[in-house]
Formats: C-alpha cells, sequence, structure tokens
C-alpha cells in the first residue's frame, strides 16, 4: 500500500509539473533581457515598458475585454432562462429538443460554428443591402452562442438540486413569483451564476476560431494578435503579456474562491 500510495503521488506530482512547468518558464523568459528564447542575457523589464507603449496590442486588449464582458454577461441571463424553462416546466413536449440545441455549440467543432454565423451575416449582408456585418458585435454574438451553452449547464445543474420547498414557502407568504425569483432563487443560485459567469469571460478571452471567422476591420481580438505575431516567432512582448494574465487571472480565481468559501460559511 506504502508504495501504491508514492507511486501515486509521483504520477500527480508529474502531472502538474507538465502541467505548470511551461508556464513558469514563460513568466521567468519575461524578465529575460535578450530577444532569443533559449540565451538568458539577464534580468530586465524592458518587454513590460515595450508592452505598455504597444498602442496595436492595447487596442486588442480592449477589444477582448469589451467582447467577453458583454458575451459572459449575455451568456448568463440566457443561459438562466433556458434552464429555468427546461428544469421547471418539464410538461413541454419539446424539452428535450431545446435541450438539445441549447447545448449543440458543445459538441459542434468551433470551424463549423464560426462558418455558420459567417454564411448567416453575409446572407443578412446580402439581403438587406446592409455594409459589413463583421466586427466587434459579430465576434460577441458568436461568443455568447457559445458561453451560452456553457453556462446553461452550469445553471442547470444547480437548478436540479434547488430546494423549492424555500419559493413555496415565500409564496404562501404572498409574494409574487418575479419577486421570489430576484429575492430568493438568484441569490441562492449566487455561485453558480458567478461560476458560470468567469467560464463564459475566459472561454471568450481565449478564442481563437469563432473571432478568426466572424471578425471584420477593427475588430481584432488579443488571441488573434499573439496567434499573427507567434507565427513570426515568441517576441519577448508575447512573454510578458502572458505573465500578465497569469496574475490576473490568479487573482480573480482567488478572489472568487474567497467569495464562495465565505458565501458556504
Amino acid at each position: 500500500m506504502r508504495f501504491k500510495f508514492h507511486k501515486a503521488i509521483g504520477f500527480l506530482i508529474a502531472g502538474y509539473v507538465f502541467l505548470y512547468l511551461p508556464l513558469v518558464i514563460v513568466v521567468a523568459y519575461s524578465f529575460n533581457s535578450s530577444r532569443v528564447m533559449s540565451v538568458w542575457q539577464g534580468f530586465s523589464l524592458e518587454w513590460y515598458t515595450s508592452l505598455l507603449e504597444n498602442d496595436a496590442l492595447f487596442t486588442a486588449v480592449m477589444a477582448s475585454l469589451k467582447i467577453a464582458t458583454i458575451s459572459a454577461t449575455m451568456a448568463i441571463i440566457l443561459g438562466t432562462l433556458a434552464a429555468v424553462i427546461t428544469v421547471r416546466f418539464k410538461h413541454i413536449r419539446s424539452r428535450r429538443f431545446l435541450q438539445g440545441m441549447i447545448a449543440s455549440p458543445l459538441v459542434m467543432p468551433d470551424v463549423m460554428s464560426g462558418l455558420a454565423l459567417l454564411l448567416v451575416f453575409v446572407g443578412i449582408q446580402q439581403t438587406f443591402d446592409w455594409p459589413s456585418q463583421r466586427g466587434v458585435w459579430s465576434v460577441t454574438i458568436g461568443h455568447i452562442t457559445l458561453g451560452m451553452a456553457y453556462a446553461y449547464l452550469v445553471i442547470q445543474a444547480r437548478l436540479q438540486d434547488f430546494d423549492l420547498s424555500v419559493e413555496e414557502a415565500a409564496l404562501d407568504l404572498g409574494a409574487k413569483p418575479f419577486a421570489v425569483f430576484r429575492t430568493i432563487t438568484i441569490p441562492m443560485i449566487a455561485p453558480s451564476l458567478l461560476a458560470a459567469w468567469l467560464l463564459a469571460f475566459a472561454l471568450s478571452l481565449d478564442d481563437v476560431v469563432l473571432a478568426s471567422f466572424l471578425s471584420g476591420p477593427g475588430a481584432t481580438t488579443l488571441p488573434m494578435l499573439i496567434f499573427s505575431n507567434i507565427r513570426l516567432g515568441i517576441s519577448p512582448e508575447i512573454n510578458a503579456l502572458a505573465t500578465v494574465i497569469i496574475f490576473v487571472v490568479m487573482i480573480v480565481v482567488t478572489a472568487s474562491g474567497i467569495v464562495l468559501v465565505k458565501r458556504k460559511h
């Protein structure tokens, strides 16, 4: 048993090293004064200074944050409505079909989803003789479609275990259904809403495929910019940017974890 325990610990450590060692290397080389990744010439903050002066990168970051915030917010709103309908209204005959349609982006390849949405926007443009519909809002709609599917699954799982007696007690005391949903249901499922929002936000901030199909002039997202730059070689500025993103994600995840723990206690 002792040997099996040490063997399991060894596999666990090897797995964590495999996952996090590349991130440690990226952080370390973001402070390298050399432009060549394989050569360490000394500690420097040059690339962080250069990062602040990169207007194209700053524009891409702002566009990505705008798209991710809007798409994550809309994803949890639509995902919550869909979860309430499919969980609470079980008598609806088309409930299974609706569940399958909502979850279909999860099993659909991103390339197919991007192509389908692109054809929709091109068809709208040609039908109504409008200017090009590809831009920030087309990318946002694509990310809402993807994020809503993930948000729906997270919120649906919470609603299925929800204690309906709390709502029934409030209704018996004269509260209106919407007031019960706003003051009782939403606060009780708030952790799942936060988890769904963070998941949808991360998916939007990380997406390359949908954005490549749906973006237009002035709508270059951060992952698209990084992907286009990295094909010419890994720039130290990219390492610096990755380090900033890693620390921001760590702060957000830690803060959300503290909030969830405090809510439980």
